[in-house]
């Protein structure tokens, strides 16, 4: 079989005159379609028709020429039939008042002219967009196979960005002539934009709907037809131009806010300002500038004059806090969260408003007269007896306790208010109430009678102020002696006053034991147990009395003893480390010399002697001690009939129930024995009754003195009992009342004198001493070794809890623990300890 010969053909060329022949009958289509699109005469078009022509010139090959002719097309337009009417919109008027910010034109007529000028360019945008968009719609084959694959911008954004480069940035010509620097029509734009905003923030009120058209537009130009997203003109060229024009008219205003207006005023506007801008960007401009304008005002209204507001003389931060003018401040918390969220500026003015106000509360009490008629301790007493007296002065000690309470008071007012505040415009913020909760420490602290007034004001308030209240004014009063507490740096001084408070309520059965109880216990839950150790050990002892008190007096009607029956005997049985030394019969003055022992009268000695044997029965080797000064009686007393008198409460026998203390009843029991008319010196009735002197003179005060409790007579008759005075039994006695309370004045709290307060500082100063030597053994039997600035620190965050202990007194203590070699300095080292075990 025989093969075909091959034959070479020569390469088939393209036929170019065919398809030059084909682009131009299909541009004309084309070209035409664009003039009707553009003269709104689109509705006779045949949208197939138009892609098959776009289809065929991509077809042969032709995209990039359409697509070049399309633009040519566009701007040849643009040229002939958009830019001569915007040219017209700007006249020589508008590019003075816009440009030039030349007077003359009223708002109105400059409002009217800006606004027209935009419709202008609003109108011809809202025409080019929506031409455009037909235009990309009749060529969206060129779109996709031709001007993807080429890698150009799509042929809406090469078409669209012609409103930029042809409207937007052309100077336009004789106009631009009047100002140095040849301007655009987009700087035109954005100073009418400004000028309105401007207006709008004087009170005019503008077309908002026209500004978000136009800014509308600007997010949707971009710098260049690539449409990268952080190059919108919006962006780019108006954000920028609109900020700075916002700084500089906020600083303005915030000049002449200072100048001309109040710290109140400025909150306010200031707040008006942010929500307006706030506003302004949602509706007018875009909401990608609501933060950006917002610093702008915040540093500009807020920042930028933040401390010359708050110093505002009458109105600034310090009239607030006085005047407690809660909106204002919350406004002002509102605003300086939004620029520091250390609020500093805040801050420091509340700590240092504390601080001047504490202080006042001390200068105050300082200048408060406490002489005037109150409830002292004689009324209190005799109001209990049931007399009905009078308001007498106060004594000194009574003026003084006056004034411990009120300091309290006015503090815990202080601390109501900053408490209001805190809840009320700072929404309890933790920064500003750490703040105010460190200065009422300090100016607390400063006071250097702070835990002694503590004590006092949770011991009137125990012993009085809850009498009658509910349970909601008792759970107040508990909470603020907390509060007090936490405040309190030395907290063993407190201690060593509530100590001797609570046993004196406790005593003379002042107070109700559950709240004494649960007081301490929340005590207990704050600071700890050893805090409270002593208290608790206080209240078993009363619990074990009572028990015992009534277990005893079983004994004795079982007994039938006629001597001890006629005697009812209230034991309490007090352990001696859990009670202060004053309680105990431990005075200062006879810490030394041991306790002195009074003479009781022979009933009481035979009651004493059954008690102990009834007592020891079950207990050998315990020790009692009888200690006369803590103790009271209640004496059944009859005076007889007067001689001579024959009406009247002297014609007949009287009969009363007097309460004395332990040391009144001893003296009272030498009376019985007495004949008529005899009489006792203060000598020998101390010789008689081995009283100290000074508990002596307070109870022969207490019952020759004040008139409700006169049942001795005194010699000569004085308002102070002197070694020289003489005492009788006083038949003239006569009361309105069957019970009578003599008041013992030292049985009252009340505040401690120079003398008082610095043995009880004394007394302290060596409890820590002993505190601090068993901190730093403590440390050194775990640390074994430490320098001297390690263990001191140690030490001082240790006992942070009860008190900041001297640096001297560590030291002091150190060196008495390398003495005892309890330490030793470490060779080689200056300042280093080893401990010895």
């Amino acid at each position: 079989m025989a093969s075909r010969p091959n034959k070479i053909r020569p390469v088939r060329r393209p036929i170019l005159n065919k398809e030059t022949s084909e682009f131009e009958p299909c541009w004309d289509i084309l070209k035409g379609a664009l003039t009707d699109i553009h003269n709104k005469n689109a509705s006779r078009l045949s949208f197939e028709n138009l892609y098959r022509a776009s289809y065929k010139i991509v077809l042969r090959k032709k995209g990039q020429l359409l697509y070049d002719r399309v633009k040519e097309f566009e701007e040849e337009w643009f040229r002939n039939h958009v830019l001569p009417p915007i040219a017209e919109l700007v006249s020589s008027n508008l590019v003075s008042v816009a440009l030039l910010q030349m007077p003359g034109l009223s708002a109105h007529e400059r409002r009217e002219t800006g606004e027209r000028f935009l419709r202008g360019i609003r109108d011809t945008w809202e025409d080019h967009n929506m031409s455009m968009n037909m235009v990309a719609d009749i060529l969206m084959y060129l779109e996709r196979s031709y001007v993807s694959e080429a890698r150009q911008p799509s042929i809406f954004a090469a078409t669209i960005g012609l409103f930029r480069d042809h409207i937007l940035r052309n100077n336009v010509g004789g106009v631009s002539e009047q100002l140095d620097q040849p301007f655009v029509i987009f700087d035109l734009v954005n100073a009418v934009i400004l000028d309105l905003i401007n207006m709008e923030r004087d009170g005019d009120i503008i077309d908002r709907n026209l500004l978000r058209q136009l800014t509308s537009m600007l997010e949707a130009l971009y710098e260049t037809d690539e449409e990268q997203e952080n190059a919108k003109l919006y962006l780019t060229v108006f954000e920028p131009r609109f900020l700075t024009a916002s700084q500089s008219f906020y600083k303005n205003e915030c000049e002449k806010l200072l100048r001309e207006g109040s710290a109140s005023t400025w909150l306010r506007h200031t707040q008006r300002r942010l929500q307006e801008e706030q506003d302004r960007c949602e509706t007018s401009l875009s909401i990608l500038t609501t933060d950006k304008i917002a610093k702008v005002v915040e540093l500009e209204l807020i920042v930028a004059k933040l401390n010359d507001f708050l110093a505002m003389e009458g109105t600034g931060m310090k009239s607030m806090v006085d005047n407690d003018r809660y909106e204002d401040l919350s406004i002002l918390y509102q605003l300086v969260s939004r620029v520091d969220k250390t609020k500093n500026a805040l801050k420091n003015i509340l700590q240092s408003r504390v601080m001047d106000l504490g202080l006042e509360i001390e200068q105050t009490l300082k200048h408060t007269d406490f002489s005037a008629p109150g409830a002292g301790a004689e009324v209190e007493d005799a109001a209990e007896a049931g007399e009905k007296t009078k308001a007498q002065p106060l004594s000194a000690a009574a003026q003084q306790t006056a004034a411990a309470i009120k300091w309290v008071d006015d503090v815990l007012q202080l601390k109501d208010k900053f408490d209001n505040l805190s809840k009320m415009c700072f929404n309890e913020d933790l920064v500003l109430q750490s703040a105010v909760t460190k200065s009422f420490s300090d100016f607390i602290n400063m006071f250097h009678r702070s835990s002694e007034f503590v004590s006092l004001f949770i011991d009137d308030s125990l012993k009085r102020g809850l009498k009658g209240k509910s349970d909601e004014d008792v759970e107040v009063m508990l909470q603020k002696a907390i509060v007090l507490l936490r405040y309190l740096a030395d907290r063993d001084m407190f201690e060593r006053y509530y100590q001797k408070h609570l046993a004196r309520r406790l005593l003379h059965n002042k107070s109700e034991m559950h709240i004494e109880k649960e007081l301490v216990r929340r005590m207990k839950a704050e600071l700890g147990n050893h805090f409270t150790t002593k208290f608790e050990g206080m209240f078993k002892d009363m619990e074990l009395s009572k028990d015992l008190s009534e277990n005893y007096r079983d004994h004795v009607r079982n007994l039938g003893d006629a001597d001890t029956t006629n005697i009812d005997l209230g034991i309490h049985v007090l352990t001696t480390n859990n009670w202060p030394p004053e309680v105990m019969g431990r005075s200062a003055s006879q810490e030394d010399g041991g306790r002195a022992e009074c003479t009781f009268p022979p009933a009481i000695k035979r009651l004493q002697e059954s008690f102990f044997k009834y007592y020891l029965k079950d207990r050998s080797g315990r020790v009692l001690t009888w200690v006369a000064s803590a103790g009271s009686a209640d004496i059944k007393c009859v005076f007889p009939k007067v001689t001579g008198k024959e009406s009247g409460p002297l014609s007949k026998e009287r009969r009363y129930e007097l309460n004395v203390s332990t040391y009144g009843m001893i003296v009272l029991e030498l009376f019985n024995s007495l004949a008529d008319g005899e009489s006792l010196s203060f000598e020998e009735i101390q010789a008689k009754t081995n009283i100290p002197a000074q508990d002596l003179i307070r109870t022969l005060g207490s019952l020759s003195i004040p008139p409700k409790s006169r049942v001795l007579a005194k010699e000569p008759m004085s308002k102070n009992v002197k070694p020289t005075d003489r005492f009788a039994f006083n038949a003239q006695f006569v009361s309105k009342t069957i019970k009578i309370k003599a008041p013992v004045i030292s049985s009252a709290s009340k505040v401690e004198d120079n003398e008082e307060r610095k043995e009880t500082e004394r007394k302290n100063d060596q409890t820590r001493a002993h505190v601090v030597d068993a901190a730093i053994v403590r440390i050194m039997k775990q640390r074994k070794e430490l320098t001297h600035t390690q263990l001191t620190t140690e030490v001082i965050g240790q006992l942070a809890g009860r008190f900041k202990p001297e640096i001297s007194m560590i030291k002091k203590r150190i060196e008495d623990l390398l003495v005892r070699e309890y330490l030793e300095r470490i060779e080689g080292e200056m300042a280093a300890y080893r401990y010895l075990a």
